[in-house]
């Protein structure tokens, strides 16, 4: 990935070469298809495998929400957990979202409609949300982001975010309670991240 190009590039410059892998999702081993210039090109990240194996298992259907999605990892999980869910899969890097598509399509995941923020209907209300946000965007940027989609939980819906301890964790629990009006609790600490649960207001 160049200097130039982080996986919050819209449009990466880096070239798109693409790669099977395999990772374990929901208990089982899939292959997937990875590529340069996306979060976490090389498979299952830390902080996402912490988030799949502490968040409580998602309801058998509703609508939820991968903030953030990358390949597809949480999307895919949620898609393979409850196959009566609608999944969306929520990213700006448009080489990110061709890739949780086709991941979708090899697993047969027909639930999982993958988008930017505009591809999704204003009136949509999300029963999940499970995000690894993209934290070295900065505060303003992750602020936005998620100031835009926290409150779209349904009531009685939860959100669950992990996040480094020392990427600011526990300050990211503060604002959420402070400035959005939710409740955000410590739900687990493993391997140097927190998972946090957001519930609507």
């Amino acid at each position: 990935m160049s200097e130039t190009d982080h996986y919050f590039t819209a449009a990466p410059a880096s070239a798109d070469e693409r790669r099977h892998t395999t990772v374990r999702l929901a208990g089982r081993e899939v292959d997937i298809e990875v590529a340069p210039g996306i979060f976490s090109p090389g498979g299952l990240d830390k902080g996402t495998a912490v988030l799949l194996d502490e968040a409580a298992a998602p309801p058998p259907d509703g609508t939820f929400l991968d903030l953030g999605c990358g390949w597809g990892p949480v999307a895919l999980t949620l898609a393979l957990r409850s196959p009566a869910a609608t999944v969306w899969a929520l990213d700006v890097n448009e080489r990110a979202l061709d890739l949780t598509r086709r991941n979708a399509a090899a697993l047969g995941l027909g639930g999982v409609h993958a988008a930017t923020a505009d591809g999704i209907p204003d009136d949509v209300r999300f029963d999940l949300v499970w995000s690894n946000p993209p934290i070295r965007v900065g505060k303003a940027v992750l602020h936005g982001l998620l100031g835009r989609w926290l409150p779209r939980l349904a009531p009685g819906g939860v959100a669950h975010l992990v996040v480094q301890k020392n990427l600011g964790s526990d300050s990211l629990q503060r604002w959420v309670e402070a400035e959005l009006a939710m409740p955000c609790t410590r739900l687990a600490t493993s391997k140097g991240f927190r998972v946090l649960e957001v519930r609507p207001r």
